[in-house]
Order: structure tokens, then C-alpha cells, then sequence
């Protein structure tokens, strides 16, 4: 099997970039996540809330400055904030998790009201060590950035197309074939079985290794066209739902937490290149079986 995938998302739920190569931090890819709109209440908004947060594009600078392009051409350079330079802090929740993260700068939520039909703020998580990892899944010490709940994100090619036919068998009379970017994963394998990844326990990726800690449950998001921002209908929602349900939920993905390699300190725990070898090291469903169809 090999890492045929790797994709970025600096601020959650916008535009993805994809990197041939990328550093894993123990919360993540690195820069993956790290922003988000907030609503006036603190929470999280997404292209749940509002498909035009998926069009705008995002990238950082070297400097950690934020690049945000709007689809007519608008730009606009957004400083990191961060407590140490005194920029006010805002408790914002993602999915319940309620933590702190730095506010952008006037300018910049200027710009986003602009831009988008709501009253959004834009945020910051100066400190990637304020959000634990759901202990029920994770170990002390795990965390993660502003994603929604684990540090990386794996899909596999195999079990696009087994879901692409099933839906193809939903609708005989013609449907669109759903690309990766509607699932907004960050690392893609090919060379696996399809619905493999579901019995995956712990994987080595290149030079790292990752526990495989939950399935993904789908939301409306996958019924977006990421270019467009359009709402394409009920797909691949339905399909999963009748073919592919674990722990409950319409399900597609699998959640990673990096693990340490040994004698490496700090931030970085190693890079991810495209063509890494990706290898099976410990397999065994997670969940009960009777829970799956």
C-alpha cells in the first residue's frame, strides 16, 4: 500500500491545499486546522452552516501569516495572534470542547464579514496543547488542533470506488462519481482491500506510525461540491447509510493519533511524503460487529 494523498486545510473547513510532502505534529499535519470561524457564541462554523466558508483559500506564510483568497479575487494577510503578543483570547467550542484560541485582528474579521453572509470571527489556536483528544478514544497527552475531533484523517481509494458503485447501483438511471475532496481527508492509501481500513488498529506511514482510534461519521459535507459549494443532494449520505454504518453513523475514514518515535522530542515527529510505503502492523475491529451493515 502506498500514501497516495496529502491534504492541508489551514482554517476549518475552507479550500485544502495538498502538499507532496507534510510534517506531523502530535495534533496533526502541521498548519492543518489551526484557524476556524467562530459564530457570536463561540462555536464553530462550517460548511454545515454556510457552503460559502469551502470556497475561500487559505494558505500560510512562512512567518505564520494567513493568506485568505476570496473567489472574486479579494485578499487579504492575517497576522497569527496569539496571547503571548497580547491579542485578546475568545472561548470557542468545537463539538463541545470548549478551549481558548487567539482572535484575528479587526482588519481580518472585517474581511470575513464581507465575504460571507454571517457574523463569523476568525480564531487562532495559538497553543495546539489546549484540546485533549476525547479520552475515550485517546491517552493522556493527545491532542488535537480545531479539527473535529482527532489529529489526521485516512481514506483509502479502494473503498471510494466500492462506494461510488454501490451508488452507481442506488441510481442506475446516472450519478455523478463522488472525487476524495468531499470527504476533506488529510492522507490517502491506495493499494488496500475496500472497507479495509475499517479493521486497521495501528499503521506505519513512511517513517511513522499511527493508532487507528475511530470511524468517521459522514455529515452534509459530503454532499457538497468542494469547487462550487453547491449542495449535490443526498449522496454518498444515503449509500452509507445503507451499506456502510459503523458505531451508528453513515461511515467513511478512519481517525489517526500519531504516536511518538522514540527519542524524538519536540514538535515534530517526522514527515509524510507521497509514495511512502504504508504497512498494516496491528488489525481488529474497534467497535462491536453487530453494529455494522
Amino acid at each position: 500500500m502506498l500514501l497516495t494523498g496529502l491534504h492541508i486545510h489551514p482554517v476549518k473547513s475552507m479550500y485544502r491545499l495538498s502538499p507532496e510532502q507534510a510534517r506531523v505534529e502530535p495534533w496533526g499535519l502541521a498548519g492543518d486546522r489551526r484557524w476556524m470561524l467562530v459564530d457570536a457564541t463561540g462555536r464553530f462554523v462550517s460548511q454545515r452552516d454556510d457552503t460559502a466558508v469551502g470556497l475561500i483559500r487559505a494558505e500560510p506564510a512562512a512567518d505564520g501569516t494567513l493568506v485568505l483568497t476570496a473567489p472574486g479575487g479579494s485578499r487579504i494577510e492575517v497576522p497569527a495572534p496569539g496571547a503571548a503578543a497580547g491579542d485578546p483570547l475568545a472561548e470557542v467550542e468545537v463539538w463541545g470542547a470548549r478551549f481558548h484560541a487567539a482572535e484575528a485582528a479587526k482588519e481580518a474579521q472585517l474581511w470575513i464579514a464581507e465575504q460571507l453572509n454571517g457574523d463569523y470571527r476568525l480564531v487562532h489556536l495559538d497553543d495546539p496543547r489546549a484540546r485533549p483528544v476525547d479520552p475515550k478514544f485517546g491517552g493522556p497527552g493527545d491532542t488535537v488542533s480545531m479539527a473535529d475531533g482527532f489529529p489526521l484523517l485516512l481514506t483509502t481509494t479502494a473503498s471510494l470506488d466500492r462506494l461510488n458503485a454501490l451508488i452507481a447501483q442506488e441510481h442506475p438511471e446516472g450519478h455523478e462519481v463522488l472525487p476524495m475532496a468531499r470527504f476533506r481527508p488529510n492522507v490517502v492509501v491506495s493499494g488496500s482491500e475496500p472497507w479495509a481500513e475499517d479493521g486497521w488498529r495501528r499503521i506505519r506511514i513512511g517513517e511513522l506510525t499511527f493508532k487507528v482510534v475511530k470511524p468517521c461519521g459522514r455529515c452534509v459535507v459530503t454532499t457538497t461540491d468542494q469547487e462550487s459549494g453547491e449542495r449535490r443532494g443526498p449522496e454518498p449520505l444515503r449509500t452509507l447509510a445503507r451499506h456502510h454504518r459503523l458505531l451508528k453513523k453513515a461511515s467513511f475514514g478512519q481517525n489517526l493519533i500519531p504516536e511518538r518515535p522514540a527519542g524524538v522530542g519536540g514538535d515534530v515527529l517526522g514527515t509524510l511524503r507521497l509514495g511512502d510505503e504504508v504497512e498494516l502492523l496491528e488489525g481488529g475491529a474497534h467497535w462491536p460487529t453487530d453494529e455494522r451493515v
